[in-house]
């Protein structure tokens, strides 16, 4: 978490230190933000497809919280139109809950959330510029790892599938001086889901189906030009 901290640390200083010398404008088309984010995952099941292994019906899982630096760039169609798309890959666990207390089942599975909102700002004076949003997501994960103790049970492979989903949004921007500097908060409702799928050989002995549904918060600087 510290890496990251310092790496977002260091994007921020560099808009701070650039922008003076670029030719901004608080009204540009494009507005590209370097920002702090929280990806705040669910990853509780929603349904059991295999049971082979004979998990405890009580079980149920939850994905581990993850803190990175990400990139946003947008364009303006207008004052009150925009497209944004964001960058950033969040490494995440899975843990298990209920009859999987504690069980160690996922590790370091990294979700790219390839995502489009369209968003309409409002302008309330004084540069503070309230907004909402909406769009098309798919969630790619990959690097998925057997957990400790889905290892024990016998797993040798895990797969989380790739899934389509929509995300909301609202936030605001405020300008920090005439040249395109500003300071901006968002946030991201994700609804999306994944299945996983544990192997023993090239057996499916567990697959389940599970609500990531992520909470995305950012705060950072931006620059519009």
């Amino acid at each position: 978490m510290l890496k990251h901290s310092v790496t977002a640390a260091a994007l921020a200083m560099s808009f701070g230190l650039a922008a003076p010398a670029l030719a901004g404008s608080s009204e540009g088309k494009v507005q590209i933000k370097a920002m702090a984010t929280g990806v705040l995952p669910d990853g509780k099941i929603t349904a059991v497809q295999t049971n082979a292994i004979g998990a405890p019906a009580t079980s149920d899982s939850a994905a581990s919280d993850s803190y990175v630096p990400t990139l946003a760039v947008e364009y303006f169609f207008s004052p009150n139109i925009s497209v944004e798309t964001i960058c950033c890959v969040t490494p995440h666990d899975v843990t298990g809950r209920g009859g999987l207390a504690g069980a160690e089942l996922v590790d370091d599975a990294i979700i790219l959330p390839a995502t489009v909102t369209l968003k309409f700002h409002a302008d309330l004076g004084g540069g503070f510029k309230p907004y909402i949003g909406a769009g098309p997501t798919r969630f790619f994960i990959f690097s998925e790892g057997v957990g400790a103790d889905a290892a024990l049970l016998g797993a040798t492979r895990v797969d989380l599938s790739d899934k389509f989903g929509v995300a909301l949004q609202a936030g605001f921007d405020l300008p920090l001086n005439e040249r395109g500097l500003g300071f901006s908060v968002d946030a991201k409702r994700y609804f999306v889901d994944t299945t996983a799928t544990f192997y023993a050989g090239n057996t499916v002995a567990l697959r389940t189906d599970h609500s990531l549904d992520p909470w995305v918060i950012s705060a950072g600087l931006s620059y519009r030009f």
